[in-house]
């Protein structure tokens, strides 16, 4: 299977960027993080919006509907790739930090990934 990296890029051929198939898990888990719903053609329920969140006061409760998004909006779309362990979630004051903890089902490798987005 080919996977094109993200964000797109060409390479030094003139070709589209590939990538290796846990590069690409965690492109995927990128791209459902910092998608707001509604925001994919054809695919409405696609992303957990969490960057809406930065905008948001900081509280307990703010940080535990962030987890949540997040955790539901990964296992619906590559609950059939990962494993998913746990996500973290940090607001550092204009800085939203993720960390997704899972395992490729393909292989059984452990991975960590870690996001992060200031505005």
């Amino acid at each position: 299977m080919t996977n094109f990296d993200y964000p797109y890029t060409i390479d030094g051929r003139g070709r589209t960027t590939l990538t290796g198939r846990d590069d690409h898990i965690r492109d995927m888990i990128e791209q459902i993080l910092f998608t707001a719903p509604g925001e994919r053609v054809n695919r409405p329920t696609f992303g957990a919006g969490l960057l809406q969140a930065v905008f948001a006061p900081n509280s307990a409760e703010l940080a535990a509907t962030t987890q949540f998004l997040a955790q539901a909006a990964i296992q619906q779309s590559l609950g059939e790739v990962i494993q998913l362990d746990g996500v973290l979630i940090e607001h550092v004051e204009a800085q939203l930090r993720v960390t997704v903890q899972y395992v490729v089902r393909a292989s059984g490798a452990r991975q960590a990934a870690r996001f992060e987005r200031e505005v």
